[in-house]
């Protein structure tokens, strides 16, 4: 069973469509974080996992991000898109926007984020680490679906499940980043790695601790970032629907395939 495109949901998002087929596999790195389920959108032939599970058993540090990732390479999968919450740290990107992200700060620590410790060493170029090609068609989906897109956006990713202290929010502001989230690191990373093409679609469901230096603003929550997510899970899934049939067969021009070193074989 093959797909060409994959699609990792994020919080709230555990499933994607009702006509599908389901794949349970075992990868080399253990299993993925849910069955993965296929079905056909627009002619095109699309895997999804629930990167935190169906019953959203794995925090941030624990998504099993690599048996993920290969998973999908096991299915023939050369484009994945990730949707995600995010909180953002500029006045003018509001909670219900979208960012089409296009740089990515590191602030993880102990994450399992390399297939080349199975192999030999191999050291990936990573100066822009997303799919530029089906970032665009991410951006034009987006504005034919009606929601408000950010062509363009640096997330910071935290290790969690713990949000930002003030201090650590206004750091984040001041360094100009755009938004903070907790799972886009290793994921984007992986991809690359494998030679994939990697967009994160980060929507937007709150203001993290403000946007402005006022201990008046009431912090994120949990409960927040979820039902926001579930409540705009439909606006996410129309830009989906809009986009999915819209990639090229093979993106072009963007240098994400190049990236692939001698990979660590095993018995897919």
């Amino acid at each position: 069973m093959q797909a060409e495109i994959g699609i990792f949901g994020g919080s709230g998002f555990y499933s994607f469509g009702a006509d599908v087929e389901e794949v349970v596999l075992e990868t080399p790195f253990g299993p993925p974080s849910a069955p993965v389920t296929i079905e056909e959108i627009g002619g095109r032939r699309v895997a999804f996992i629930p990167r935190h599970g169906r019953d959203h058993e794995y925090t941030p540090a624990h998504v099993p991000a690599r048996a993920n990732l290969w998973a999908m390479r096991m299915l023939g999968v050369r484009q994945v898109i990730g949707p995600c919450a995010a909180g953002s740290l500029a006045p003018d990107i509001h909670p219900g926007d979208f960012v089409v992200l296009d740089q990515l700060v590191d602030r993880t620590w102990g994450r399992a984020d390399t297939f080349y410790d199975a192999g030999r060493t191999h050291h990936v170029s990573y100066a822009d680490p997303y799919c530029a090609v089906v970032a665009r068609h991410a951006v034009e989906a987006g504005e034919r679906s009606g929601v408000r897109m950010h062509d363009g956006g640096t997330v910071v990713v935290v290790s969690g499940p713990r949000f930002s202290t003030r201090a650590e929010s206004r750091w984040f502001r001041a360094e100009g980043w755009h938004v903070v989230n907790m799972t886009q690191y290793p994921e984007a990373y992986l991809a690359r790695e494998l030679g994939m093409h990697y967009a994160g679609i980060a929507l937007v469901t709150d203001y993290d601790t403000g946007v402005a230096d006022d201990d008046s603003v009431s912090p994120v929550s949990q409960e927040q970032v979820f039902g926001f997510f579930e409540e705009n899970l439909h606006r996410v899934r129309a830009l989906l629907h809009d986009l999915i049939p819209r990639l090229p067969a093979e993106p072009v021009g963007c240098g994400c395939a190049d990236a692939v070193g001698p990979l660590p074989t095993f018995a897919d």
